[in-house]
């Protein structure tokens, strides 16, 4: 399974931004998709996730700002993120978890909130 995320950018406070992270390979080895963060410094947070059953979840701080979601047809999922914060300044990952134990990572998408 090989992941690629992109639509990373610069962005001002209270702007918005989509995330897209298309999957190719043999998908029928992960049970969903997701989102996760890395801000400089930090470890490595979960942000959404979307089950190849349709259950989306979110952390906390995303939940109401953020909506996960995916397109079949195009096997990517998209992470909309409004009114972002400086704070939301972080390396966007897209996750697979797999059946088998271990998760598939896409290169990562750097997001910049800045004024």
């Amino acid at each position: 399974v090989q992941l690629q995320a992109c639509g990373g950018g610069l962005v001002q406070p209270g702007e918005s931004l989509r995330l897209s992270c298309v999957a190719s390979g043999n998908l029928d080895r992960i049970s969903g998709m997701g989102w996760f963060r890395q801000a400089p410094g930090k470890q490595r947070e979960w942000v959404a996730s979307i089950t190849n059953d349709g259950n989306i979840n979110y952390a906390d701080f995303a939940e109401g700002r953020s909506t996960i979601s995916r397109n079949n047809v195009k096997n990517t999922v998209y992470l909309q993120m409004n009114n972002l914060k400086p704070e939301d300044t972080a390396v966007y990952f897209c996750n697979g978890p797999s059946y088998y134990g271990f998760d598939y990572w896409g290169q990562g998408t750097l997001v910049t909130v800045s004024s």
